[in-house]
């Protein structure tokens, strides 16, 4: 009984989570209900495992939501991601479109700015290039998604998303963490999403289709001043480099060293949260300290646009609530999964799940339990965080036994999380499509084959890392 519940559960938080329902309320009904049969009374396992669960997530992980998405607003607001955005896309032109948008997503998502506001600010300059060169507007959900939502996101090392700081807190390790694969990982969803998409423009417009027309949502061109885009990328590479310098992945000696017995003096408090190194926490301290110097930037450069809006209170006060629901969706998903982990019927899949190898090592095992997660939530994020809390600490420790460096490991998980998580009931492709005015119906088609595509790139990265042994 206590399996059937298990994959019960399962079921009904994709169902459910596909038809609306938030998961702040669906995850603890549906982790209680997975417990049933289980020897556990129920009560027990939603105070004690659920919230205790999706305490530690908030703890470890708030800052960087809340930082993350007031630096967002901020970079929106004061015009400065619009002006790096139209200055991308209008020295590109519209013979290089898909290359434009491509690039334009790229540049904003690594310099550190939620991936919905990305959608939101890419996406009129976007349509307006697609407009002028002619191109079918049903193809650019799926271009934008892979200009947003992967190489920028979980391969190019040093990405300040959620989706490549979550693993540095399970393996100890960097958000600069398996350099080798993911730049070849970036490269290949780079060249994928360009091909697909330029290849589909070509063929639909010699079928006589062109931009459309009577389509919702439609664009007008900006006649607003913008701030200098050269001002306007200084926090976007303030956010990389300093990030790079404070977490001082490659030991520089002249790099910042976070102080080992930092947390010693805290040891006596009895804190039941309290990190057990910080080898576990700086990857989440440095990302933390650049994006507040970031946002520093970003108010002064952009304080005459932030002024005509209102001041600086808006942006902080909307990223600030933004991020709290963010982050507990998040955590949501999190403590379900490890609710399900925790249950003794669930000993048999995780068993089936680690015999899954290619080799010796947990990589493969690694992948596919990803995979399933996110393609049950419909979330890169969300996905991630359940398969660590069932595996993450099985996959390091076979790691090790296997010689894997855990920065390997931290690269294919973080790229596993991005590959079946544009199924139907995902909330962000929902809002990506809500966004561009279109419906599954009219753009459906071509996120199914740019999933198909970007899901083989952790497979190529798996055989290049088994055949050349790089990291």
């Amino acid at each position: 009984m206590g399996l059937t519940m298990i994959i019960v559960s399962l079921i009904l938080l994709m169902v459910f989570a596909y038809r609306g329902y938030s998961i702040l309320f669906i995850a603890p009904v549906f982790a209680v209900l997975a417990a049933v049969g289980s020897g556990h009374e129920l009560m027990p396992v939603f105070s004690e495992i659920y919230m205790t669960k999706a305490a530690e997530y908030v703890k470890t992980y708030y800052p960087v939501f809340l930082l993350g998405a007031v630096f967002a607003k901020i970079m929106e607001e004061g015009g400065l991601a619009a002006a790096v955005a139209n200055k991308i896309v209008r020295t590109l032109g519209k013979d290089k479109a898909v290359l434009a948008v491509l690039l334009g997503c790229g540049v904003l998502t690594y310099g550190g700015l939620s991936v919905f506001v990305v959608a939101f600010v890419m996406y009129p300059f976007a349509a307006i290039l697609f407009r002028e060169a002619d191109i079918p507007k049903r193809l650019l959900p799926g271009l934008l998604w892979m200009g947003i939502f992967t190489y920028s996101m979980v391969a190019i090392p040093g990405t300040p998303q959620i989706q490549n700081i979550i693993p540095a807190a399970y393996f100890g390790t960097t958000t600069w963490a398996g350099i080798g694969l993911g730049l070849i990982g970036a490269v290949l969803y780079f060249a994928f999403s360009w091909w697909w998409v330029s290849y589909r423009a070509k063929k639909l417009q010699a079928q006589g289709e062109g931009y459309g027309t009577n389509l919702r949502n439609e664009p007008k061109e900006s006649g607003g001043n913008l701030p200098d885009w050269r001002l306007s990328t200084i926090p976007l590479v303030m956010v990389i480099v300093l990030n790079l310098l404070i977490s001082n992945p490659f030991q520089w000696a002249w790099g910042y060293h976070w102080d080992e017995a930092s947390l010693e003096s805290m040891a006596p408090l009895g804190l039941s949260l309290l990190a057990v190194s910080v080898g576990k926490v700086q990857a989440i301290w440095s990302i933390n300290a650049a994006l507040i110097v970031s946002c520093v930037a970003a108010v002064l450069i952009g304080r005459k646009h932030l002024q005509e809006r209102g001041g600086i209170v808006h942006p902080v006060n909307a990223g600030a609530l933004g991020s709290a629901s963010a982050i507990l969706n998040v955590a949501s998903g999190y403590a379900f999964g490890c609710v399900v982990a925790s249950l003794p019927a669930f000993g048999m899949v995780k068993e089936a799940l680690l015999g899954i190898s290619f080799g010796d090592g947990p990589l493969m095992s690694a992948i596919i339990t990803t995979n399933l997660m996110t393609g049950v939530t419909g979330s890169a994020s969300g996905g991630m965080t359940i398969a660590l809390g069932m595996l993450g600490e099985e996959w390091l420790a076979w790691a090790q036994q296997t010689g894997i460096a855990p920065e390997v490991l931290h690269r294919i998980v973080s790229m596993a999380s991005e590959c079946v998580d544009t199924g139907p009931h995902s909330g962000a492709l929902v809002t990506l499509m809500a966004v561009c005015g279109l419906t599954h119906r009219e753009s459906y088609y071509d996120v199914v084959m740019l999933t198909l595509l970007k899901t083989l790139v952790v497979f190529l990265c798996l055989a290049v890392y088994m055949l050349t042994g790089i990291s």
